[in-house]
């Protein structure tokens, strides 16, 4: 009886660490895509000026090249997420970074303004795409004791790769002959070893459930996710997902959070981030600690505090606050015209630090709001939405600052960023410890 005790001791202990070794390169492939996403956006800034003068870019072109990856995140985010739900996680998890890799690849050999065009817009569809399964496939690998922190986790790793790369990016342009082409194309390196680490993961278990396979579902739960989630897994229904089931009676209320939320959350930040150098320039501020660096280091902060509070405090406290906090400082800085340059440094820092710290909830709510069979379509759907945000704020901000000035640019983004906090005030759900079976279950019952 001994003997038979130890030896179910020993394969519940050798089952553990299997699953915590399992988690850990999940997580680490899930994390290298995110620090992949913002390396790719970031290694461009250092070698624009070379790469302009060398492709003889007029600005239309220009134009063209920075819009490419943003349109391609539009197409990819909800392609992507109904691919994912319709096939599944693991063929488009491979196909995305697959792709990313061969388009990144092509920036070696770049001669004209049409084909980076190109390259940039098929390295946005990618993003897109990595974005709807991406955090999906956090979600549902997740204890649900670590969910927020591991899903957190990711908005860290995408400052950490825009940073890594405007770093090299520089370092390779001032001190090195590389080529601009060589520089771009150092993602490459980056996406082929995150390619080859996500070769034999697993299919979702969940995501099986959902489609009725739920004998496999079974065995690769019992296999991977954490003790208690196979019992989740099988509370979940078995049904098809379709586009449609976003705005059903049962789920609007979600997709309308998700998407509203993470739209009011970067629509002002990436107007503000874009032109930092410029926006505080109207206010007698520029350079240094008062431009982009110092508002991404305090962004970088408020997205490190998020990741360490998320799963102490809960999502709601850090979703709803800060937004009305962040709408008020706006609106302080648009309405107090003749404020001392060091109180709306410290105001924008302010705004900074909060807004980065609730755009990371943007990434955590849209995989616990929706259930396995929209999980995917839904996360895209969502970050469609964001994007036509960001392109919005990004587009309009400059063309404000010029025609109305800084004050009524910055009332409207106060504006808009009190719609975030009114809809987040009436729809953040609180999801913190709950299974994904509880937390999608939320609106609909």
């Amino acid at each position: 009886m001994s003997s038979t005790k130890n030896r179910a001791d020993h394969r519940s202990v050798t089952s553990a660490v299997n699953k915590r070794r399992f988690l850990t390169r999940m997580v680490t492939v899930l994390i290298g895509g995110m620090i992949l996403d913002g390396y790719v956006l970031g290694i461009i800034g250092p070698v624009s000026g070379t790469m302009a003068e060398d492709l003889q870019l007029t600005a239309f072109w220009q134009g063209v090249i920075a819009a490419a990856a943003l349109v391609g995140i539009l197409i990819g985010s909800p392609i992507g997420g109904w691919a994912a739900d319709k096939f599944g996680r693991k063929p488009i998890f491979m196909f995305d970074i697959g792709l990313f890799a061969i388009a990144s690849g092509l920036q070696f050999f770049i001669d004209s303004p049409v084909l980076l065009v190109v390259v940039r817009l098929l390295m946005g569809i990618a993003i897109g795409t990595e974005y709807a399964v991406g955090w999906p496939l956090m979600a549902e690998f997740s204890p649900a004791h670590l969910r927020g922190r591991l899903m957190a986790a990711m908005g860290i790793a995408w400052y950490g790769g825009f940073m890594i790369a405007f770093l090299t990016g520089h370092l390779l342009n001032e001190y090195t002959d590389l080529s601009w082409n060589f520089i771009l194309g150092t993602s490459t390196f980056i996406a082929i070893v995150i390619f080859l680490a996500r070769l034999g993961l697993p299919e979702s278990p969940r995501w099986l459930w959902s489609v009725g396979r739920k004998d496999e579902a079974r065995a690769l739960a019992a296999r991977y996710l954490p003790d208690d989630a196979l019992d989740d897994v099988q509370h979940e229904d078995v049904r098809k997902g379709s586009f449609g089931m976003l705005f059903s009676k049962e789920y609007w209320r979600s997709t309308l959070f998700i998407s509203g939320f993470w739209f009011c959350a970067v629509t002002p930040y990436f107007a503000i981030a874009t032109f930092a150098d410029s926006v505080l320039n109207q206010y007698g501020l520029a350079g240094g600690l008062a431009g982009g660096v110092g508002l991404s280091a305090v962004a970088l902060a408020g997205v490190v505090v998020t990741f360490l509070l998320i799963e102490k405090i809960g999502r709601r406290a850090l979703t709803v606050p800060p937004q009305w906090l962040c709408a008020v400082v706006l609106a302080v800085i648009g309405l107090w015209a003749g404020a001392p340059a060091i109180i709306v440094l410290i105001l924008f820092l302010v705004f900074s630090f909060f807004n980065a710290g609730y755009n990371t909830l943007t990434n955590v709510y849209p995989g616990e709001v929706l259930p396995t069979e929209i999980r995917g379509i839904g996360t895209g759907f969502a970050a469609a939405v964001s994007r036509v945000g960001a392109g919005i704020g990004t587009f309009l901000l400059p063309i404000s600052m010029e025609n109305l000035g800084a004050g009524p640019t910055m009332l409207m983004a106060a504006g808009v960023a009190f719609v975030g906090a009114a809809l987040s005030q009436w729809l953040a759900p609180e999801t913190k410890g709950k299974s994904l079976t509880e937390a999608a279950a939320g609106y609909a019952h």
